[in-house]
């Protein structure tokens, strides 16, 4: 493993600091059974699979990945397997060829893990990798398949991971250290990276940062695996950025902050990686009641580029928002009850026509059907009881 770097972006402040991250909710579950592959063909196109990322190491906990299946057409999502002893698997991505899952294990030595996935029982390669950074919340496949990219949550860093052919990972060739702090003292004591992914263009890997109210853009040199930084964009001081989806015509892109329940566009330059936050907008309408503070968690962008999506943790909601402008606005459209409490991560299915949402503290997945036209929201389905799933990854 390489040694780690430090992000030198406008804005840095007081270095990353030891503290550990604050899950809100139980974390727990228990493990859902080994997904069965149908040697029917009608069956095998009348259901698809879905993974379920949870924690393992709290009191109650899954052990390890969760597997499912739905159907398409009814949004029926039903409990199918169990991948044990995969670690924290609190966040789960697909490799481009869909033959490869990654997923990080969110501990303090923090690691992520490849999973060989299709037909058959899933089955991990190889063995767990150092990711040099404690708590790893999120993880991304640069568009080419080569290289793994992991957001380290309390370490405030960012790695990068080589990528063999048959998926297996291979050590760090990069662990770049993000520098600063913001004004809550409880959350943004030191910098906390919470996301990073790779634009539209594949030129630019951008990593959002909650500690330090920033968004790093960085350049991946694909001969070397390290990261080079090319710009650093300031949110709203105590904002705390969490996630960012991107336009499809890759000229603006949607951040949502935790702290403050908003979400802001942004304008982006394609050719520089340069982006340009807008003003905030709440995520709830004006003068909504709450008992508690409400934390936004996800955000999706429809594939046609017409809706945005964003799940409230708290307010246990759905909000929609309309696209105008090519991209460069938001219109409120509708808010949807998320169907469990604490939303933590909403996905669309390839097509588009279903939202999953992985509630945290009542350990439920919640299908809705999604009206391609409008862009609202209705249940589909039964809800799932799960190992109190973090990561809803329908595929």
């Amino acid at each position: 493993m390489s040694d780690v770097r430090t992000a030198t972006g406008a804005g840095s402040g007081t270095g990353a600091t030891g503290v550990t991250r604050r899950r809100f909710g139980a974390l727990a579950g228990a493990g859902v059974a080994a997904l069965a592959v149908s040697g029917s063909a009608q069956a095998a196109q009348a259901t698809r699979r879905a993974y379920l990322g949870t924690y393992t190491t709290q009191p109650g906990g899954g052990t390890g990945i969760g597997l499912a299946s739905y159907r398409p057409r009814s949004g029926q999502l039903t409990s199918t397997g169990v991948l044990a002893g995969v670690q924290n698997p609190s966040f789960l991505t697909l490799s481009p060829d869909r033959r490869t899952l990654y997923a990080v294990d969110e501990r303090a030595e923090g690691a992520v893990t490849a999973v060989r996935v299709g037909a058959g029982a899933p089955e991990v390669l190889g063995r767990a990798r150092a990711t040099g950074g404690a708590d790893p919340c999120h993880l991304s496949v640069h568009p080419g398949g080569r290289f793994l990219l992991t957001a380290n949550y309390t370490g405030g860093s960012v790695s990068v991971h080589p990528v063999g052919r048959d998926g297996v990972l291979g050590e760090a060739t990069d662990v770049v250290q993000h520098t600063g702090s913001g004004p809550d003292p409880e959350r943004q004591a030191g910098p906390h990276a919470h996301m990073v992914v790779t634009d539209p263009g594949g030129r630019y890997v951008v990593a959002v940062d909650l500690g330090t109210d920033s968004v790093h853009t960085y350049r991946l040199d694909p001969r070397t695996g390290r990261l080079e930084e090319r710009g650093r964009a300031a949110t709203r001081p105590g904002a705390g950025p969490r996630h960012l989806a991107f336009h499809p015509c890759g000229r603006h892109a949607y951040v949502v902050n935790e702290l403050d329940s908003t979400l802001v566009v942004c304008g982006y330059d394609p050719r520089g990686g340069t982006l340009t936050p807008g003003a905030p907008q709440p995520t709830l309408p004006p003068g909504t009641e709450l008992t508690g503070r409400n934390y936004p968690a996800g955000v999706l962008v429809s594939p046609d580029g017409r809706f945005v999506y964003v799940s409230n943790r708290g307010h246990d909601s759905i909000a929609v928002f309309a696209v105008e402008r090519g991209g460069a606005a938001l219109r409120p459209l509708s808010l949807t009850p998320s169907g469990g409490a604490y939303p933590r991560h909403i996905a669309l299915d390839p097509s588009g026509t279903l939202l999953f949402a992985a509630h945290q503290k009542s350990g439920t997945v919640a299908v809705f059907r999604v009206d391609r036209g409008t862009g609202r929201l209705s249940p589909a389905g039964a809800v799932l009881a799960a190992p109190v799933p973090v990561c809803v990854l329908p595929v």
